[in-house]
């Protein structure tokens, strides 16, 4: 099994799992340092670690060839690699927004394309990581939720795609849960509002503060754990008839059901108290835009 984005958080735990369970595991990691850390936790001896950049075409290409060259075979890919940028779509700019599109979607293609004659010499199974963003866009996490709707749209294609290949295509979409991605969220968050003209950055810096706080809050208290998780993308790697999606957590179940049941009037009024409130917005017309021009 290859797994990316394994240095830390839900990937590390998803690695570990999968070793436990008996596989031989190939961890994806950007650092010498992270992977070693990781074969030190290794229980039996089962997993190794390879350097994968996955916006990078060499990268990603020198680990197709590591797998064709050292291994029997891949049995499965599982593609959890990602950042995410959590600021006012005001504030994102064009490189904010590339680098979180390379990285979630472009970079999982690339993964996926590279790999696929070794899964389908298999008869393997992709498992990509989403979320219940990937459902339902809410405020503040518009460029997130961009790549996590494209990743599912990504999959669903291609597990039509592959469907007489022998090849199966799953989604593990996990809800909150508390991993060190909300420290790296906390930081792409204070680099958006910092790169935002002032006016801009003060209407949304009240009411984005305030969402933060709550996700954070919310990620700390979630039931939801990495073992769950885990749990899951194990189920979708071995299921003699795996689902399409494997939800995880109650607020990922309940981002689906929102996302089918409710038009989106009444999506808009769940989030309304989210956004900046009309005295928020008061002058700010006046602000210059991101690229220095007024009207």
């Amino acid at each position: 099994m290859l797994v990316t984005g394994a240095s830390s958080g839900l990937g590390q735990e998803c690695v570990l799992d999968l070793e436990q369970r008996g596989f031989e595991v190939l961890a994806g990691v950007r650092r010498v340092e992270d992977g070693e850390k990781l074969v030190a936790r290794s229980s039996h001896r089962r997993l190794e670690y390879t350097l994968v950049d996955v916006t990078d075409e060499e990268s990603v290409a020198a680990s197709a060839e590591l797998v064709r060259s050292q291994y029997p075979g891949l049995r499965g890919l599982v593609n959890n690699a990602g950042i995410a940028v959590s600021a006012p779509l005001e504030c994102v700019d064009s490189a904010t927004l590339r680098r979180q599109l390379e990285t979630n979607v472009v970079g999982q293609l690339a993964m996926i394309r590279a790999h696929l004659p070794h899964l389908r010499r298999s008869r393997g199974r992709i498992v990509n990581i989403t979320s219940g963003l990937g459902r339902v866009a809410v405020p503040y996490l518009g460029a997130y939720s961009a790549a996590q709707f494209a990743k599912e749209a990504l999959s669903d294609a291609l597990r039509r795609e592959l469907a007489d290949s022998g090849v199966r295509v799953s989604v593990v979409q996990p809800g909150a849960i508390m991993t060190p991605i909300w420290d790296k969220i906390s930081s792409l968050a204070d680099e958006a509002l910092s790169s935002a003209p002032p006016a801009v950055a003060a209407v949304y810096r009240s009411s984005f503060s305030s969402f933060l706080k709550a996700n954070a809050d919310a990620a700390a208290n979630s039931a939801t754990t990495p073992q769950q998780f885990a749990a899951a993308v194990a189920r979708a790697l071995t299921d003699p008839a795996p689902r399409t999606r494997y939800r995880v957590g109650p607020d990922a179940r309940s981002a689906d059901i929102l996302s089918r049941i409710l038009p989106d009037r009444l999506l808009d009024r769940r989030f309304a108290g989210i956004s900046p409130t009309s005295k928020d917005w008061q002058g700010a017309d006046a602000a210059p835009s991101l690229d220095g021009h007024t009207d």
